[in-house]
């Protein structure tokens, strides 16, 4: 989440006209993330986040979103569906922006997981699965396989800009991980989140309270779904060190609840190898290219160079 577009106090109150939501009482920007232009909103008829998309999330894909959405709240999964306007629209315009307000979800985002929590999580993402097993849309990955050496190759030799001889290691990663990739038919094919990071899980103790921030959200192996959790849960923030404890216990929650295939289990590795690479691109991209006044948290793409390594020498393993 984050602020790239401000929204008046007049504007904001407006638009909140058209539901039935009440009155705005205050609204404050949400700073953390890169993505889309977020804002906590109260009114008298209780709490909201107005998300405005920014130039990643093309328009064309929010019914995809708002579907998913609204298909895991019909099967009672705590995901957080768009409020309807009084004519029953989702999708709206705010400030030259497409624009949804959605449900505010109760809980916090953990920082330093624990085990239990873990677990929960992982529980979580494998119920979700079950309840998107009878969901028929589709939406490619846009940042899946077929985009990370066009993405490498935009950033170039800039990458050395970051640290020297970044460009070197990048290349290095991104023909390893191409060079061993499953086949588009090897896998299970299904919706999946794409981006279940802790700051997209809400939870109070080991209780899972949401699932948030599907703008990634797409048609992709299911056990990437669980490779990109496990890269991003069981390291510490400059990914040098990761946790068997915590990995293992993502693992074992998820399985509770979906099974794994063996041959999922198996690819798991190369699966969390490209999830690595997957952020370390974007967020490559994003800390070279990001405005100087966006009022935006940059994300450290080295923390994902290290997390790969562990993968690519066998420090990191899956249950």
């Amino acid at each position: 989440m984050a602020v790239y577009t401000q929204v008046p106090a007049e504007t904001l109150a407006e638009f909140l006209t058209r539901f039935d939501v009440g009155e705005l009482v205050s609204a404050k920007g949400i700073a953390e993330g890169v993505e889309n232009s977020n804002f906590l909103v109260e009114t008298t008829g209780g709490r909201f986040i107005l998300t405005l998309y920014e130039k990643r999330v093309a328009a064309d894909d929010l019914p995809f979103f708002m579907a998913l959405l609204d298909h895991l709240a019909g099967e009672g999964q705590p995901v957080p569906p768009a409020v309807p306007d009084r004519n029953g629209r989702e999708i709206h315009e705010l400030q030259g922006r497409p624009a949804c307000l959605i449900q505010f979800l109760p809980g916090v985002s953990v920082s330093h997981p624990t085990a239990g929590q873990a677990r929960a999580a992982g529980r979580a993402m494998g119920a979700m699965h079950g309840a998107l097993t009878g969901f028929s849309g589709w939406r490619p990955n846009s940042m899946g396989v077929d985009s990370w050496k066009p993405l490498f190759e935009r950033c170039g030799s800039a990458l050395d800009q970051i640290r020297p001889g970044l460009y070197g290691q990048a290349e290095a990663m991104v023909d390893h991980v191409l060079g061993h990739w499953p086949s588009a038919d090897a896998l299970p094919r299904a919706a999946i989140h794409a981006d279940l990071f802790p700051d997209n899980v809400l939870m109070l103790g080991e209780t899972v309270t949401g699932l948030i921030d599907f703008y990634f959200a797409c048609t992709d192996f299911r056990a990437y779904d669980l490779a990109v959790m496990h890269t991003a849960w069981s390291f510490d923030a400059d990914g040098r060190n990761w946790s068997a404890e915590i990995g293992d216990s993502l693992v074992k929650g998820y399985c509770e609840r979906f099974a794994l295939s063996e041959a999922e289990h198996a690819a798991l590795p190369i699966l969390a190898m490209g999830s690595c690479l997957r952020f370390f691109l974007s967020r490559a991209w994003d800390w070279l290219n990001t405005p100087a006044d966006a009022m935006v948290t940059r994300k450290d793409p080295i923390a994902y160079l290290n997390r790969y390594r562990h993968y690519a020498e066998g420090r990191a393993r899956f249950a």
